[in-house]
């Protein structure tokens, strides 16, 4: 039984088409990956299904009382109210059934036998909702959820305002999890999360009967729990049967089989053009050109997708930093309260960096201790010479009203247009992605300009907070390539140890001096 059809959806943003005449059906039970590079709309056809978008033409038809569970990172979370709050949150259509069957009881004083009855089927139909929905358990299933996506650490009567990135999504996707949803929608679930957790969810999601719609571009998470992938490319979705390796053997086989196709059509409208073009004037042979231009005009061209640039990055080298890149005396870093033991760490020239563990226990913090934006709560850090910084920054909340054009020419007054214009489109963003606003791109597409300004100026350490959320599969592979060559020393938080394990020369685990239980 199909859970939602779409029919002949088409959207697009001024000039930009996102999508052209596509079809999609979800039936009961599918594990769908929705794959694609960043931009070709993955985000907004969530939107347009969940309807936060109207689409420009088409239909998006629900089957009739299904449940849609969608984690969408821009939700907010209501300041005041704790991560217990927001899990019962989870249950409230099941609160509001409980206060309809007490109201039920109150009336039964004050009726008639026959009205009486009626009631009592009423209260036993609610009664049986609220058993079969679990509500008699909901505590207990709050913290089993929150158990397994690491929130009974954090405190669940903790404010949901002083959470970090990582901690918020683990509590929109416990709520979601706990809504029990007929259809889940999840958008990067994994960007937020640490290893730990991944597979936890990997695993819940292994096990779930229902219905789910799943962007990711960590291949081996989305290989783990789909049976079937849909690809957006070129204005339209194509379906596959399997996982992704399996979509990537046949995409490569279509691929090539339509490239000799074109050639080979090609090389026929080359020889009928000639023959036109030496013929027709001839009386003898004009008949034969004829013929031959009437096939020409009823020929159904062949059109090859139009590539999309493939990203470069390659980091400027800066002049070799001192040996010390820094070096903490019983550092203790938090805000208002200590987030770590006293750490006594020490980088040296040439050294690459991972930082691993849960979310929340202070990597972010220590990265801008050590780069000077907070101050420690004790201790030191001494920092070595000649020290030129690249920082790519985890979140970026604040609104970009800017062009890419504007953004990068405000870091760098000196580059021509062409120069920015090229250096936007080697980091893999189209003329029409270059052209746009910051704000209304992907969150990809936004990673790819920040990189853009981060290879462009001369580094010789380079600091980086999840560099690898949002990015696609190529970028993320062009950037891993980057970061092998790059003669520098680098301090790197990633929670794919695939991207990060040929990279690095440490890894340094962070939950050994975190003050948090994990």
């Amino acid at each position: 039984m199909s859970v939602l059809t779409v029919k002949n959806l088409s959207h697009g943003f001024g000039d930009r088409a996102i999508f052209n005449d596509v079809s999609f059906r979800l039936l009961k039970g599918e594990h769908v990956g929705l794959i694609g590079a960043n931009g070709e709309g993955k985000s907004t056809f969530m939107n347009i299904i969940t309807g936060k978008l109207e689409p420009d033409a088409g239909k998006v038809e629900w089957s009739r009382k299904v449940r849609v569970g969608y984690l969408d990172q821009h939700t907010s979370l209501e300041k005041g109210l704790t991560i217990r709050d927001v899990l019962k949150g989870a249950f409230q259509y099941l609160f509001d059934l409980e206060a309809q069957m007490n109201g039920l009881y109150e009336k039964m004083a004050d009726v008639s036998p026959e009205e009486l009855e009626k009631l009592l089927e009423e209260v036993g139909t609610i009664q049986d909702l609220l058993t079969n929905n679990d509500f008699y358990v909901i505590d207990a299933k709050v913290e089993e959820i929150a158990r397994g996506l690491g929130l009974e650490d954090i405190g669940l009567e903790r404010d949901v305002q002083d959470l970090s990135g990582g901690q918020r999504t683990k509590v929109l996707l416990a709520k979601l999890l706990l809504e029990k949803p007929e259809i889940l929608l999840l958008d990067e679930p994994t960007n937020y999360l640490d290893e730990q957790h991944i597979e936890w969810l990997k695993r819940y999601l292994q096990e779930y009967e229902n219905a789910f719609i799943l962007i990711s571009h960590d291949i081996p998470f989305l290989n783990s729990v789909i049976n079937l992938i849909y690809h957006m490319e070129n204005q339209e979705l194509n379906r596959y049967v399997g996982d992704y390796d399996d979509f990537m053997k046949i995409y490569e086989m279509k691929k090539q089989q339509l490239e000799a196709a074109y050639k080979k059509q090609q090389q026929e409208m080359a020889d009928l053009k000639d023959f036109v073009a030496r013929n027709k004037a001839r009386v003898s042979t004009r008949n034969m050109a004829m013929s031959r231009q009437k096939k020409l005009d009823k020929m159904e061209v062949i059109e090859l997708a139009q590539e999309r640039p493939k990203p470069e990055f390659n980091f400027k080298p800066a002049r070799t930093s001192s040996k010390l890149i820094f070096e903490t005396t019983d550092l203790v870093i938090g805000y208002d309260e200590p987030l770590s033991k006293p750490l006594n760490l020490r980088m040296e020239r040439g050294q690459k960096i991972a930082l691993s563990g849960a979310n929340g226990i202070g990597k972010t913090t220590l990265l801008k201790s050590i780069l000077g934006e907070i101050k420690p709560l004790s201790g030191s850090v001494e920092k070595g010479d000649y020290q030129h910084i690249g920082y790519f920054e985890q979140e970026i909340k604040k609104t970009n009203y800017n062009t890419c054009i504007e953004e990068v020419w405000n870091e760098f007054p000196h580059f021509t247009q062409y120069e920015i214009r090229a250096a936007l489109a080697k980091c893999g963003l189209t003329t029409k992605h270059i052209e746009s606003k910051v704000e209304v791109l992907s969150g990809g597409e936004k990673a790819k300009v920040r990189l853009c300004k981060l290879i462009n100026n001369e580094t010789n350490i380079l600091v980086l907070d999840e560099p690898t959320n949002h990015l696609d599969v190529d970028a993320k592979e062009e950037l891993k390539r980057a970061l092998k060559e790059y003669k520098g020393s680098i301090l790197l938080i990633c929670h794919e140890p695939e991207f990060y394990e040929d990279v690095v020369t440490d890894v340094w685990n962070c939950e050994t001096w975190t003050t948090k239980l994990f």
